[in-house]
């Protein structure tokens, strides 16, 4: 210890320090992560296994695929038997939140925010896959035989509205009604009395297999709002629906922890029964390409565009200062995960109300999904493509409805839009099983798309914070205009008393009501005039 001053510690205890420190860092790090380098583990073993048996195995050996498949095919069962608690109980909780809203002003404004660029974020995704066309490969074609009912536009319109309001919830879980066009045999005579025979339409209702998601979709959000207009009394109902969404994703992370042993197996029975292996990894990635480009579109030029025109503010200063929270949601992607960073930027970096962003991230952290509802929808056309199905203006439209609703319901944390996912496939009768490789590259998209949702909060914190500045200086405003009317009605009704009290023939008492001042006649001199000081 020579040559070192007393108590001079500084060097002893800083590396130790790091050390101890870096330990829970990494370890915590690793937990957190631990889900996503088991799936991108179980993915690279699944195309190895594929490609070495390939060269032993044929792909029309079915019983042997058939095998191969099994541990994948019970991962399906287990995502789809939690379809209907999860869009139910996700949907009716979403809701009740809403009843969190301290003001029914900035409530409106967020919802309408809220639905507006979530709606937004999934036609710019469908007008990009059905334009890019990435599920089609060179040599296949679009065919509507998944679909076909010879049913027109406005049957199908019609259809999106029945199915809206079902006769049964519970046939609503595995059937829905559709229009069916039959052909009748009909006998007439033309112009010249001949007898001819032709064929008429006659529009039936026919009974389709499959959960009526958007009959849940509607009937979940109506339940929510009901709860919250009975107020108090609908407190238990509601804390049922909250207990059961909680319960609901907790047995989803369950299924998850089984996600890579399933998508091991699903991916090397793909590769092993795909005569292309090189069309199925271009497929891949054609639909990252629309997905990731529907993302900056939405992300780099739509919401800062609203951003501008709704407060004239420029939206790369909103960015940069912001940047962390966008950092911290593409490392976790989770928003609830990146929930205290964002706060912390709003308020901090970009001086936002403290109310509005407590108010207002939250929620957004749990409906605001832009970037999930972007890519629900791609995905779910992009598995119409490669099963060369051509999704008609009907199945378009609901998949924007029940991507836009899904969004709502998903949670914020990581691999949840599986479900929802899974949703929006069952709402067009789209087969699950063909989405499998885009588990695959699900663990990168959703770190992208929660950068997309993040941005969305930040910029709807924005745009409210400003409006509801410049309605308190508006109001401001107001109120001092109003004080100087009343300041000005005071002196004048003052100037008229006195002026009136003084005239001839007058009493010789003035009376300032506005002021509640009395002068006595005999406390006026006499022959004089008297001039009071009156201080308001």
């Amino acid at each position: 210890m020579e040559g070192r001053k007393r108590g001079d510690t500084s060097t002893q205890y800083p590396q130790i320090q790091t050390v101890i420190d870096q330990k829970p860092y990494f370890r915590k790090t690793l937990k957190d992560n631990l889900l996503v380098l088991l799936t991108v583990l179980a993915v690279a073993v699944g195309v190895v296994l594929g490609l070495s048996l390939r060269s032993r195995w044929r792909h029309d050996e079915y019983r042997k695929l058939f095998y191969l498949e099994f541990p994948g095919r019970i991962l399906m069962n287990m995502i789809m038997m939690m379809i209907i608690p999860l869009t139910v109980s996700s949907l009716v909780t979403g809701m009740t939140n809403l009843g969190n809203f301290q003001s029914k002003n900035l409530g409106a404004l967020a919802m309408a925010y809220y639905t507006l660029t979530t709606f937004l974020a999934t036609v710019v995704g469908i007008v990009l896959v059905v334009l890019a066309r990435p599920g089609y490969s060179s040599a296949s074609m679009p065919s509507t035989d998944g679909f076909s009912n010879n049913t027109r536009i406005v049957d199908s319109l019609l259809d999106i509205i029945s199915q809206c309001f079902p006769t049964n919830l519970v046939t609503a879980c595995f059937q829905k009604e559709m229009t069916v066009i039959e052909l009748v045999k009909s006998d007439r005579k033309n112009q010249t009395g001949h007898k001819i025979t032709v064929y008429l339409e006659k529009p039936t209702i026919g009974i389709q297999k499959g959960t009526n998601v958007l009959g849940l979709v509607v009937f979940s959000i109506v339940l929510g709002l009901a709860i919250n207009h009975v107020g108090d009394k609908g407190k238990p109902v509601a804390d049922l629906f909250e207990a059961v969404n909680t319960i609901t994703m907790v047995l989803m992370e369950v299924i998850l922890l089984y996600l890579p042993i399933g998508i091991m197996c699903l991916v090397a029975t793909q590769f092993i029964a795909a005569k292309d292996i090189w069309s199925i990894v271009a497929g891949l990635g054609r639909f990252m390409g629309v997905v990731v480009a529907g993302l900056v579109i939405h992300g780099m030029i739509a919401l800062p565009l609203i951003y501008f025109f709704c407060t004239g503010k420029n939206p790369l200063h909103l960015a940069i200062n912001t940047s962390r929270a966008l950092a911290t949601a593409f490392s976790t992607s989770s928003s609830s995960a990146t929930l205290p960073v964002t706060m912390g930027c709003l308020i901090n970096k970009c001086n936002l109300r403290i109310d509005v962003v407590r108010f207002l991230i939250p929620i957004g952290a749990t409906i605001n999904m832009d970037g999930t509802a972007l890519y629900e929808a791609v995905a779910a056309i992009y598995v119409a493509q490669t099963n060369n199905w051509e999704l008609g203006f009907v199945e378009l439209c609901i998949v924007s409805l029940t991507a836009t609703a899904g969004a709502v319901g998903a949670a914020g944390i990581p691999q949840a839009g599986l479900g929802t996912l899974v949703i929006v496939l069952t709402a067009v009768g789209l087969p699950i099983e063909d989405a499998v490789l885009l588990l695959s590259v699900d663990w990168l998209m959703d770190r992208l798309r929660t950068m997309v949702n993040v941005w969305g909060d930040c910029v709807g914190a924005g745009i409210l914070d400003h409006r509801l500045r410049k309605a308190k200086t508006a109001r401001s405003d107001q109120v001092l205009a109003q004080d100087d009317l009343s300041h000005e009605a005071v002196m004048e009704d003052a100037d008229k008393t006195y002026t009136s009290d003084h005239t001839p023939g007058g009493s010789g008492k003035m009376t300032v009501e506005s002021a509640r001042i009395e002068m006595p006649a005999s406390l006026t001199p006499s022959g004089g005039e008297f001039k009071p000081s009156v201080i308001l």
